[in-house]
């Protein structure tokens, strides 16, 4: 997507029917073109009046949303965490024929889960715990260590100071068409479209952000 505002939302990198069966192709229309949109379209609202933040990136007003004016900060962390989320997501999973190749962070989920059924495990339950709307996240922290966290609603783990490496929308419009109120079958399909390739190159990112801090310190 553009840096800066006017955000828009991008076409999704694959068909609507790409992932199935895994996802279906109108649960991925509607989550993209409607909710997605409805979060773009808000968050360009919101900053419509605000020519000062014209120019600062999405991620720069999620990570200082508690320096903005009041009456604008609840809008840019829940529709700019919205479009930050959701384009994570969408951008993470794949119908790519390299999308197994997991690379450096397939040593560290090992390393750090002792296999990957264990880390499979522990990322499924950590998304089912979400009470109500959220995702679960696969991010880095300033250790340089994996860790699997959860966040309600839009909040993001970049305000947390940790970097994303892979997501799971679990808010009920990602699954309920398909799945209707079952999460634990939507997860398990989600496993199977997971760009592993994309997370790797997030995981990758994430490790030589961390060490060029360290080295500015």
């Amino acid at each position: 997507m553009n840096e800066h505002y006017p955000f828009v939302n991008p076409p999704l990198p694959y068909a609507y029917d790409a992932l199935e069966p895994c996802i279906d192709a109108l649960t991925m229309c509607l989550h993209h073109d409607r909710h997605l949109q409805t979060y773009v379209n808000n968050l360009n609202e919101t900053l419509k009046d605000c020519p000062d933040l014209h120019d600062w990136s999405l991620e720069r007003l999620l990570c200082n949303v508690d320096c903005l004016k009041k009456d604008i900060r609840r809008s840019i962390r829940n529709n700019g965490g919205g479009v930050f989320n959701h384009i994570f997501y969408f951008n993470g999973i794949s119908n790519s024929e390299t999308r197994c190749q997991a690379g450096k962070l397939y040593d560290a989920i090992v390393t750090e889960f002792g296999c990957v059924e264990a880390f499979f495990y522990e990322f499924k339950e950590k998304a089912l715990s979400v009470f109500g709307s959220g995702y679960a996240w696969l991010t880095v922290d300033q250790d340089c260590k994996l860790q699997i966290i959860t966040t309600a609603n839009q909040d993001t783990p970049i305000v947390q100071n940790l970097c994303p490496v892979l997501t799971i929308d679990v808010w009920e419009h990602a699954y309920y068409l398909m799945h209707y109120n079952d999460r634990e079958a939507y997860i398990q399909n989600w496993f199977n479209v997971v760009d592993w390739e994309c997370a790797n190159m997030h995981y990758m990112e994430c490790l030589e952000c961390f060490e060029c801090n360290k080295c500015r310190n």
